[in-house]
This record gives structure tokens, C-alpha cells and sequence, in this order.
């Protein structure tokens, strides 16, 4: 998308949160592409090339999700769940939660349930070690919690939530991250998104990628600091795009929090794009000056 990206992704993040707070109500296409003043066509395009799902499939995803949720944790009827998220029928309701799940509405509460009964990851008895694949790290680390969410999920059945539980003055951060071989990607530029929620009353989080040398140098990196995510927000979709140089060995990736709050990460994707989509990184290679200054100290 070139130099509209950051206008598109904008326009896109208010559709999302538009989506949101209407899941159990109609969204239309000609309502939502209102919200960027696109023609429907043009805002159809948009929201495919930076969420990757149309915008029927998405809102069809998010629903199916919040079913599941209401499933698992309360006792309302499976066709009345079915009704509220815009199905026609409990047989239809059905079909489309077995396909993205592989079990039925009700085969999913009886799963669901039985797993919170045994404790499983219910965040009444939090999971204290990192989900399968993942590591987790960081400063003061004591003083947070990493668990995964089966309540506050933006697609499937679990989100990854990072939360602080004690007051650490701003001094300390968590992140839960993982690592992967760069050759597949080496000379490539990759771009990495994933959705986040935050509640953040001291702090910020940001999705974050690196790459480093083989020789264990930092080549590339980027933690969002520069545009953090603050405060409280919907689940909205955030990028990171790294140029992987042809020498790197590894690439690591993770979601961060630093200070106080709670964030919630999910659906985690990469993508090899090309030189339109520009880097979010700054260049650390600032120019230098073509001859020395101030020597003698007397410039202020």
C-alpha cells in the first residue's frame, strides 16, 4: 500500500473497533466503509490487504469466537447463542462452529467446561509457565504475569495475557517471545502482525521483531516504541516490517509490556512483502558530519 499504509491501517483499526462494539448487531459493508469514506469497492480492498480476511469472514470469525466464549462459560441456550450472533438457524449455527472449531456448539460446552472443572487454564488458577513454544523474559519479572485467556480471545480459543501485580515504579518489563531460523527469510522483507487489546493505566506494550547476526549482533529491530500502544483499546491489529539481511541467523518476535496494566496478544502472522510495504525501524545509521565540531566546546 506504500505511503497510504499508515492511513490505511488507521482507517482499518476504527473499522475494527466498529465491529466490536456490533457483533451482535448488522454490519454492513456500506456502513462500515463510511467510517474511512471509501467507496465500498475501495475499503473491501483495503480491509483484505491489511487484516488478510474479507470483511464477511472476519466479522464471521469474530462472532464464532464470542459464541465459543459464551459456550465455555455460561449456561445460555446454544439456539439463543446462534440468534445473537446472526445465525439463522441452530443447524446453520452448527455447521459454521464445527468448521472452524471440529466439534459441535455442544460438544465444544462439554469440552470446555470440563477442562475449567479440572482447573485447566481458567484464569481463576492462572498458568504460570509459558504456553507451548513460547519463553518468557524480561525485567523485574516477579512482579508480572503471563497466562494464556480462554475469556478474552480475539479468534479461537485462547489469547496470550501479560498483566503487572505489583507496583514497580516503571522500572520493569515482560515479554513472551520466541525464535526461528532466519535462512527462509534471509534478503526478504517480512512483515509481522498481530491483534492486541490493551488496559494500560501506566505503561505501554507494543508487538516487537529481531534479527540478529550470526555472530549474535542485533541487525534490525523494532518494539513499537515509537508509536506505543496506550491506554485502553479494542482488539486492533498492529505491524512490525523488518528488512531480514542475507547474514541473519535468527529472528525473534514476541509481544511486550513495560510498567503497569494488561495486554492481551493473538493471531500472531508473518508475511514476506515487498519494498511498497516500508520498514517500521528507524535507520541507525544517522549521516555524519563532513568535518569535526565544536572543538573547542564553545558552541552551545
Amino acid at each position: 500500500m506504500g505511503a497510504n499504509d499508515e492511513l490505511y491501517r488507521n482507517t482499518v483499526n476504527q473499522s475494527l473497533d466498529y465491529i466490536e462494539k456490533h457483533l451482535t448487531q448488522t454490519i454492513l459493508l456500506k456502513d462500515v466503509s463510511k467510517i474511512g469514506m471509501f467507496s465500498k469497492h475501495h475499503f473491501y480492498r483495503v480491509f483484505y490487504s491489511v487484516v488478510g480476511s474479507t470483511l464477511a469472514d472476519y466479522v464471521r470469525t469474530r462472532r464464532l469466537t464470542k459464541a465459543a466464549l459464551e459456550l465455555a462459560h455460561t449456561n445460555e441456550r446454544i439456539l439463543d447463542i446462534a440468534l445473537k450472533y446472526h445465525f439463522q438457524s441452530q443447524e446453520a449455527f452448527t455447521r459454521a462452529f464445527k468448521k472452524m472449531f471440529h466439534l459441535t456448539p455442544r460438544q465444544y460446552r462439554e469440552y470446555s467446561k470440563s477442562l475449567l472443572n479440572k482447573g485447566g487454564r481458567s484464569m481463576s488458577n492462572p498458568k504460570t509457565t509459558a504456553p507451548e513454544g513460547w519463553t518468557i523474559t524480561g525485567q523485574n519479572t516477579e512482579g508480572y504475569r503471563v497466562t494464556v485467556d480462554e475469556k478474552e480471545v480475539h479468534v479461537g480459543r485462547a489469547a496470550a495475557r501479560l498483566e503487572s501485580i505489583t507496583n514497580h515504579g516503571g522500572e520493569g518489563f515482560v515479554t513472551l517471545m520466541q525464535m526461528f531460523a532466519a535462512e527462509a527469510y534471509a534478503g526478504k522483507r517480512l512483515k509481522l502482525t498481530a491483534f492486541v487489546k490493551s488496559e494500560l493505566s501506566q505503561g505501554w506494550a507494543g508487538v516487537w521483531m529481531r534479527v540478529d547476526h550470526r555472530n549474535g549482533d542485533m541487525l534490525k529491530f523494532d518494539n513499537m516504541q515509537d508509536r506505543p500502544i496506550q491506554g485502553t483499546c479494542d482488539w486492533n491489529q498492529f505491524a512490525v516490517v523488518l528488512d531480514i539481511p542475507k547474514d541473519s541467523d535468527a529472528i525473534a518476535f514476541g509481544i511486550l509490556l513495560s510498567g503497569e496494566g494488561r495486554v492481551w496478544a493473538d493471531n500472531f502472522s508473518f508475511e514476506v512483502v515487498d519494498e511498497k510495504t516500508p520498514t517500521t525501524d528507524k535507520d541507525t545509521k544517522a549521516p555524519l558530519p563532513p568535518e569535526p565540531l565544536n572543538l573547542n566546546f564553545e558552541q552551545k
